[in-house]
């Protein structure tokens, strides 16, 4: 079993920026493929970013160049830098772990999630 709990969260400015991080319990995480997925009100839970276990990376176009998705194995973290943030980012941020390795943008091949972090980007 994996845990994942999202810091980072908050309220800023449009133009400005946040760092979110991700911390997994679990002594495989290298392996793992991590995501990020936000869910807006009253909108379907939507695919930021993602990244493999060789660190290949994927994005949302939405989000392309604006965000940057890395890890620190030795920290067992994942981190979602996001810069130039826009109202429309404002949402509840979800980390998850794909057991898998890939860098898959499919809510589906999660396994585990995070309880979320609040983003609220004020215009």
């Amino acid at each position: 079993q994996v845990q994942l709990v999202e810091s980072g969260g908050g309220l800023v400015q449009a133009g400005g920026s946040l760092r979110l991080s991700c911390a997994a319990s679990g002594r495989t995480f290298n392996n793992y493929g991590m995501g990020w997925f936000r869910q807006a009100p009253g909108k379907e839970r939507e695919f930021v970013a993602a990244i493999s276990g060789s660190r290949s990376t994927n994005y949302a176009d939405s989000v392309k160049g604006r965000f940057t998705i890395s890890r620190d194995n030795a920290k067992n973290t994942v981190y979602l830098q996001m810069n130039s943030l826009k109202p429309e980012d404002t949402a509840v941020y979800y980390c998850a772990a794909d057991r898998e390795g890939w860098s898959s943008s499919a809510r589906r091949v999660y396994d585990y999630w995070g309880q979320g972090t609040q983003v609220t980007v004020s215009s």
